[in-house]
C-alpha cells in the first residue's frame, strides 16, 4: 500500500504530465497514472476554484464603519460565481460557502483535491496609511515587490493563528520533486493570470500604482495550479470600505474577474 504523500503526488504528477503531452496540442484526450491517478474521464470544463479570505473566528480586516474583510469576501466570491456559472464556460467552486474559518493550507489543499485548473483568493484588506485605495493583484514571490506587498502578506498568512498545525500533505521531499516538475508551468500561469485580472479592472476600477505585484502569500503556494490573489480595495480606506459594501460595486469587480478568468482560459483551451 501506498501511504497517503504518495497516492496525492501521483495525482498532481498525473496532472502535470497531462498539461505537458496535450497543453496546446488540440488533442483531447487525458493520461492518467493507474490505481492511484484521477479519473481518466474528467469533465470538459475546467475548475476554478475561488476563495473568499478569511472566514469564522478570522474576521479578516475590519472597515472604518466595522464591517468585516470575511464578509465582503464571501459576498463578491459568490457573485463571481454566479457570474461565471451564468458564462457556462467552466466549472466553479468555493474553499468556504459560509462563514467558516479554514486554515491557509487547507484551502490550497481543496483547490488540489478538487483538480482546479486556476486559484483565484479575493481579499480586501487594510494597511496602517489610511489614504491608501485601489485594487491590486498578486502571485507568489519569495521577495516582496514593495512594503505594502510584504505588510499584506503578512496579514494574511497570520491567518493561521486562529487554527492549529496543519502537517503538509506530502513529505517535503515529495513536494520538492513536485515542485521541481511544475514550479516554472505554473509560476507563468499565474503571472498571465495577474495580468488579465489587472488589465480587466483596469476598466472601471482604481488601481493601486503598481497593480501587479508579487509577496510570499502562503495561500498562493500550490505548486501545481495557477494561483492568484486580489485585493479588491482597503478595508482601512473609508472609500473603498464604502464601495465594498454595495452590490453593484461588487458585481462590477466580479465582471472584470469574469473577464479576465476566461480571457485566460481562452488563452489556454485545453488547460
Amino acid at each position: 500500500m501506498l501511504d497517503s504523500g504518495v497516492k496525492v503526488f501521483l495525482q498532481r504528477l498525473s496532472r502535470v504530465i497531462t498539461r505537458r503531452l496535450f497543453l496546446g496540442s488540440g488533442v483531447a484526450a487525458t493520461f492518467a497514472l493507474p490505481a492511484y491517478a484521477v479519473p481518466s474521464v474528467r469533465p470538459n470544463l475546467p475548475l476554478v476554484m475561488l476563495d473568499p479570505g478569511h472566514g469564522g473566528k478570522d474576521p479578516g480586516a475590519i472597515g472604518i464603519s466595522g464591517t468585516y474583510e470575511k464578509h465582503i469576501a464571501l459576498a463578491a466570491a459568490q457573485e463571481l460565481q454566479r457570474q461565471l456559472n451564468a458564462g457556462g464556460k467552466m466549472r466553479v467552486e468555493l474553499t468556504r460557502t459560509r462563514d467558516v474559518f479554514i486554515p491557509l493550507e487547507t484551502r490550497v489543499a481543496i483547490a488540489q483535491r478538487k483538480g482546479a485548473a486556476l486559484f483565484v483568493s479575493m481579499h480586501a484588506d487594510a494597511l496602517l496609511d489610511r489614504s491608501v485605495r485601489g485594487a491590486s493583484v498578486y502571485t507568489l514571490g519569495e521577495h516582496a515587490t514593495d512594503t505594502q506587498a510584504a505588510q499584506l502578506a503578512k496579514h494574511e498568512n497570520a491567518s493561521d493563528r486562529f487554527g492549529g498545525h496543519m502537517p503538509h500533505a506530502t513529505s517535503p521531499e515529495v513536494s520538492r520533486i513536485l515542485a521541481s516538475l511544475v514550479r516554472e508551468e505554473t509560476r507563468a500561469g499565474s503571472v498571465r493570470m495577474a495580468q488579465e485580472v489587472v488589465g480587466a479592472l483596469r476598466e472601471d476600477t482604481r488601481l493601486l500604482p503598481n497593480p501587479q505585484r508579487q509577496a510570499a502569500f502562503k495561500v498562493l503556494k500550490a505548486a501545481d495550479i495557477p494561483s492568484v490573489l486580489v485585493e479588491m480595495g482597503f478595508m482601512s480606506n473609508r472609500e473603498d470600505e464604502a464601495s465594498l459594501r454595495q452590490p453593484a460595486h461588487r458585481a462590477k469587480v466580479a465582471a472584470a474577474m469574469k473577464r479576465a478568468i476566461e480571457g485566460y482560459f481562452t488563452a489556454m483551451p485545453n488547460a
